[in-house]
C-alpha cells in the first residue's frame, strides 16, 4: 500500500525549496532560454534515477550506514558547487549575457552536465529517497515496486516545480533582454553567491 495523500504534500514541499538545482534551472533560463533549461532538468531526473535506482535495490540504507562513502560523495559535491559559484563571480560583465545570440556561442552542453553533477553527489538526495520513500508505503513484498512507484512519483513533481523555476527565468529573461551586460553580470554575481551559500551550508551540515 502507497499512502500518496501524505507524500504529494511532501514532495512538493520538498521540491519546491530553493536548492542548487531549482537555482541552476532559473538561472539557465534566464541566460540561455526554456529550452536548455529545460534538457538540464532532463539531466537532473536522470541523476535522480540513478540514485532511486539505488534505493530499490536495496543499496541507499547500506551508503547511509557508510559514513566514509557519504563524506566523499559530500566534498566531491561542495568542491562542484564551490566552483560552479566562483565561475559565476569571475564571468566578465562583457561575457555575461542574458541576450545570447539564438544560435549560441557559448558552451550550452555545460548546463546538462552540471545539473547531473549537482544532482548526483548531493548526498542529501540520496539520503532523502533512501529515507523518506520508504516511509510512505506499507513495506511487504511488493516494497522496491512501491519505491520505485514513488520515486517516479517525486521526479514528475520534481519536474513541475523545476518547470515552474525555470518559467520564473522566462520571465526575468524578457524583462531583462533591454538592459546591456552590466544587468546579466549581476545574474551571474547573484547565482554565484546563492550557489556558494548552499556549498556552504553543505559543507556545515551533518551529513
Amino acid at each position: 500500500m502507497i499512502y500518496w495523500m501524505d507524500f504529494l504534500p511532501s514532495a512538493v514541499l520538498i521540491s519546491i525549496i530553493p536548492g542548487a538545482n531549482q537555482l541552476l534551472g532559473l538561472s539557465n533560463a534566464t541566460r540561455s532560454g526554456a529550452s536548455w533549461a529545460l534538457i538540464g532538468i532532463l539531466a537532473r531526473l536522470a541523476a535522480f534515477t540513478l540514485l532511486i535506482g539505488i534505493v530499490v535495490l536495496g543499496l541507499g540504507a547500506a551508503l547511509a550506514r557508510s559514513p566514509g562513502v557519504l563524506t566523499v560523495i559530500k566534498w566531491g559535491g561542495i568542491a562542484y558547487l564551490a566552483w560552479i559559484g566562483v565561475a559565476a563571480l569571475r564571468s566578465k560583465p562583457e561575457t555575461a549575457s542574458v541576450i545570447e545570440d539564438e544560435e549560441g556561442r557559448t558552451d550550452r552542453w555545460r548546463i546538462p552536465r552540471q545539473e547531473f553533477m549537482v544532482a548526483i553527489t548531493n548526498p542529501k538526495a540520496l539520503l532523502l529517497f533512501a529515507a523518506l520513500l520508504p516511509q510512505f508505503t506499507s513495506g511487504g513484498r511488493d516494497a522496491e515496486l512501491h519505491i520505485a512507484l514513488l520515486g517516479l512519483a517525486y521526479m514528475g513533481v520534481e519536474a513541475v516545480i523545476g518547470g515552474l523555476y525555470v518559467g520564473a527565468g522566462i520571465i526575468l529573461r524578457w524583462r531583462l533582454r533591454s538592459y546591456k551586460g552590466s544587468i546579466a553580470h549581476r545574474v551571474d554575481q547573484l547565482s554565484g553567491i546563492c550557489i556558494l551559500v548552499l556549498a556552504g551550508a553543505l559543507a556545515v551540515s551533518s551529513v
